[in-house]
């Protein structure tokens, strides 16, 4: 019956308020560019040793099929991302998606919902014939590209081509006009070159070779190196540096340097028109005056650059872009390829961004992101990206995790509500689904999840000495922002002992003493409006190493794997 009471108040605690958050909420027009915000279902017991940041979870070579409970998970937090993302299309934050999980390489969920297609037009005008989301459907990854940009970059920096902080001038002579000669690789590849966020490039030049000029001749907004600003110039520029070096188009370069040596046959710029029915449709777009964008990429600076360029352009399947995910938990390796060198995936994921808390940034992946990541989110060392069209991936390299959600959620218009929300809600599910080792294999209290929630946990006292709170501690809240703490009641007034945050270092064993006039005690868990972490674990609470506190009102959850 714990088991059964767990799940059923996790479900709660995951839908409440859900409704009002996907609800309404029309966004207006904007660039292109993703910008962050500030049931009872049976289960398995999953594995009993691959739990939270397991260090003897295996990895195989390739990913492949496997179930939740050999990847040390918990089914139903898998099962219940169904009613999520649902819930989230019965309230048109997208047609459709697909949700793809895997861990230690092992697939765990691989679901389509909704549909890939559905409108005609930017009124929300009904197709005759929808087509429906498939587990293979191809989607527009937009801002995802990067991650092809920044690995191919890497690429031709381990053939020994460049350094980090070398110039750009020194490879694109005429990137140098307007006070860019010292702008370095390194500063773009972590959106610290001081560009502007986004020039409609679209609308100036007439051929792609015009609109790379205008990028390379664009001034600065900031000097190089002093702020964090996420910007697509970045990256354009750095798919011309490709191109520069390596002789090839990028497309080309990609294709024979990474998609096909990873398997990956539904990666690719410039989708043929045969993949049509088989891709996620875009947005209706009046300006440029496009119509349905469907089958080619809907970034209009991409579009204009002949749907080859450094921060957008590539389409993909969900299991396609775990593949790329999953070299970056294996070494550089895929099925005995390898692609990059293990010291090139470890200086592509450190944080190069230190200086600008909060904008933590690899050489081309976002790290701890929790807009996005939720609880998947470990700090710098959780990384992942997100497109404009309603893309994501975050992956866990403690939990040898990948959770994909594409979605098309632009179709047809990008002033919807956002998706950040569905994102966060899914990711927080998959990092549940990951089972907290309980010392003793018996059962902890557990506070669940939500937006400003405040969860109590309080028994009464009858002290006639000061006595000492015992008791042990797992928590992985988002620092400085969610809170767990013990408190007692003293003459009519809380008044607070001890109050936790960030992480703990494994489970940790506490000691409080409380006061002879105390007559109540406490466990609280309070959040803030958003980001949510791995959340907060009680052991075994006593008083003076007698029996177990008995709750006379209590929110929280007995959790038992």
């Amino acid at each position: 019956m714990i088991r059964k009471t767990l799940i059923f108040s996790s479900v709660c605690t995951i839908f409440l308020g859900t409704s009002t958050v996907f609800a309404g909420g029309d966004v207006p027009l904007s660039p292109p560019i993703e910008k962050k915000e500030k049931a009872n279902v049976p289960s398995e017991k999953p594995h009993p040793v691959f739990n939270w940041n397991s260090n003897i979870l295996p990895t195989s070579g390739v990913l492949h099929p496997g179930s939740a409970r050999g990847a040390g998970m918990v089914e139903a937090p898998l099962q219940q991302i169904d009613q999520i993302l649902n819930q989230a299309i019965s309230e048109n934050v997208m047609p459709g998606a697909v949700a793809f999980v895997a861990r230690g390489g092992q697939i765990v969920k691989h679901d389509a919902y909704g549909y890939a297609a559905k409108y005609t037009d930017g009124k929300f005008t009904e197709m005759e014939h929808p087509i429906a989301m498939q587990e293979n459907t191809i989607f527009d990854l937009a801002s995802i590209s990067k991650i092809f940009t920044s690995t191919a970059v890497m690429q031709l920096f381990e053939k020994g081509l460049f350094q980090l902080d070398d110039p750009v001038a020194k490879y694109i002579p005429e990137f140098s006009a307007n006070g860019k000669e010292n702008v370095t690789i390194r500063q773009l590849l972590t959106h610290t070159s001081g560009f502007t966020a986004w020039i409609p490039l679209y609308s100036q030049g007439n051929s792609r070779e015009d609109r790379l000029q205008i990028v390379f001749n664009q001034p600065l907004k900031n000097a190089p190196g002093t702020n964090y600003e996420y910007s697509d110039l970045n990256m354009i520029t750095l798919g011309a540096l490709i191109e520069k070096l390596s002789g090839q188009r990028q497309d080309v370069f990609v294709k024979e340097h990474i998609t096909e040596p990873l398997g990956m046959k539904d990666t690719m710029y410039n989708p043929p028109a045969a993949l049509k029915n088989r891709i996620a449709a875009t947005e209706f777009q009046a300006t440029p005056n496009r119509g349905l964008v469907w089958g080619e990429v809907h970034d209009e600076n991409a579009w204009s650059l002949d749907g080859v360029a450094g921060h957008a352009g590539v389409f993909s399947t969900a299991q396609d872009l775990a593949k790329l995910a999953y070299i970056f938990i294996n070494d550089g390796k895929y099925g005995g390829k390898r692609i990059l060198k293990p010291e090139t995936v470890k200086l592509l994921l450190e944080n190069q961004n230190a200086a600008f808390p909060g904008d933590d940034h690899g050489l081309g992946w976002e790290l701890g992101q929790g807009w996005y990541m939720d609880a998947l989110s470990e700090g710098t060392y959780s990384f992942g990206h997100t497109g404009y069209t309603g893309t994501s991936i975050v992956v866990s390299p403690n939990n040898k995790t990948i959770a994909i959600l594409l979605t098309n959620r632009v179709h047809p218009s990008r002033a919807t509500v956002s998706t950040n929300q569905t994102r966060r809600l899914f990711a927080r599910q998959v990092a549940d689904a990951i089972q907290v080792s309980i010392p003793g294999n018996g059962s902890a209290w557990f506070a669940g999840y939500g937006d400003k929630i405040n969860r109590v946990m309080e028994a009464d006292l009858k002290l006639e000495a000061d006595a000492k709170l015992t008791f042990t501690t797992w928590h992985r809240l988002e620092n400085q922002a969610d809170y767990g703490a013990v408190e007692v009641l003293i003459d009519g007034g809380w008044q607070r002992l001890a109050s936790f945050t960030g992480a703990s270092n494994g489970w940790e064993a506490k000691s409080i003493v409380i006061p002879k006039d105390a007559s109540k005690l406490r466990f609280m868990y309070q959040t803030d409006s958003s980001v949510n972490g791995r959340g907060i674990y009680i052991l075994d609470p006593k008083i003076d190493s007698g029996s177990g506190l008995d709750f006379s009102k209590n929110d929280w959850v007995l959790r038992n794997y």
